[in-house]
């Protein structure tokens, strides 16, 4: 096989077509001649029938596929031009088909007629049927793979609106964020400013630094696990600031897994709730912890915190269902059934938010 052509076939797809399709033409002359040969048992050789046929045959896809292809390219062709070109395409093909055999084989055309005459009719159906065939295999498979096409421009912009809701929802995920947080934040900062500046000038440190890092979140659709890790550290070191030695916190990210790639805004929604419904309340304050790890195509994140616990009041069961569903409809949209989100108790108190994310 001369492997030199396929380049030049993958470049033209018209052409590469044009060549399948000749390549079935001459399967389905063959088949012809075959029959001709030994089911009709025309006086001839089959090499004879089988020249004859494969002239006929592919000077007819040259007219009908050839001019297809040129005037509607790979697009559903129009159901009359197609059918008068059908048309034009039987008497062409015969006459100029058995007029080539005539040169090729060196035999006078009359010779064919004579042959043929004896059965004119089997010959005549034959002629209709495998041309009719022929053309109907083709429009045919061009209306399916219009369809086709159809369809993958509707996945695609099914994709497209689907990606667009992901992002609204993520900026819209952010916006419910940020006012409770920024509210708290400022409050403090305005408390801080007159009886503890150094305090308040680390405090807006980290708020900037928050800031700056949710900007570039919202911006991308993917995130890697250093920088979403980085997010966490900004808004629990913010949150430190805020409530002192009531909070602790602790990262744990194998350097291994660092640019690992991931939505954005994955663990924010479950580091706040741990915060704001499971250490914020509870009077001795408590620890939060995030890590990472990868078990073999999976990767694993947790967000656990000592607190109060799943249910401790009616605003955090309603506040983390919220947050919850959010999540598991992003999962749902990306990842299908090969994510996993749970949540559950610790032990002895507080919660556990398990993201299983395939990688």
């Amino acid at each position: 096989m001369n492997t030199s052509a396929l380049p030049v076939l993958a470049t033209y797809p018209r052409l590469r077509r044009f060549v399948i399709d000749v390549a079935i033409t001459s399967v389905f002359n063959t088949a012809i001649a075959l029959m001709i040969t030994y089911v009709m048992r025309i006086p001839s050789t089959f090499y004879i029938n089988f020249v004859i046929s494969m002239c006929i045959g592919t000077l007819m896809v040259t007219i009908l596929d050839g001019g297809r292809l040129l005037i509607w390219g790979l697009d559903k062709p129009t159901r009359l031009p197609f059918l008068l070109m059908f048309l034009v395409a039987l008497p062409v093909s015969q006459y100029g088909g058995n007029s080539i055999a005539s040169w090729l084989l060196d035999i006078p055309r009359e010779s064919f007629q004579a042959v043929r005459s004896n059965n004119l009719v089997g010959f005549l159906v034959l002629f209709a049927v495998v041309c009719g065939s022929i053309t109907w295999f083709f429009y045919s498979r061009s209306v399916m793979e219009h369809f086709k096409a159809e369809a993958a421009n509707e996945k695609a912009r099914a994709s497209a609106i689907e990606k667009q809701a992901l992002q609204a929802q993520l900026q819209m995920l952010q916006a419910q964020i940020e006012p409770h947080m920024m509210f708290n934040t400022l409050a403090n900062l305005q408390g801080l400013i007159a009886i503890d500046p150094p305090r308040a000038q680390h405090m807006l440190d980290q708020l900037i630094q928050y800031l700056r890092a949710t900007l570039a979140s919202s911006r991308s659709d993917k995130t890697t696990l250093a920088h979403e890790f980085s997010l966490m550290e900004a808004y629990l070191g913010l949150m430190k600031v805020r409530m002192g030695a009531r909070l602790s916190y602790r990262l744990d990210l194998p350097d291994e897994l660092q640019q690992i790639r991931i939505p954005p805004m994955l663990l924010q929604p479950l580091v706040e709730n741990a915060i704001r419904h499971g250490i914020e309340p509870k009077v001795g304050g408590g620890q939060v912890t995030v890590q990472a790890a990868r078990h073999k195509d999976m990767l694993h994140l947790e967000v656990i915190d000592n607190g109060l616990g799943l249910g401790a009041s009616p605003e955090n069961k309603l506040s983390t269902h919220l947050g919850v569903e959010n999540i598991r409809e992003r999962l749902r949209a990306l990842y299908g059934d090969a994510a996993q989100f749970a949540l559950g108790p610790n032990t002895p108190e507080g919660v556990i938010a398990a993201l299983r994310i395939p990688v």
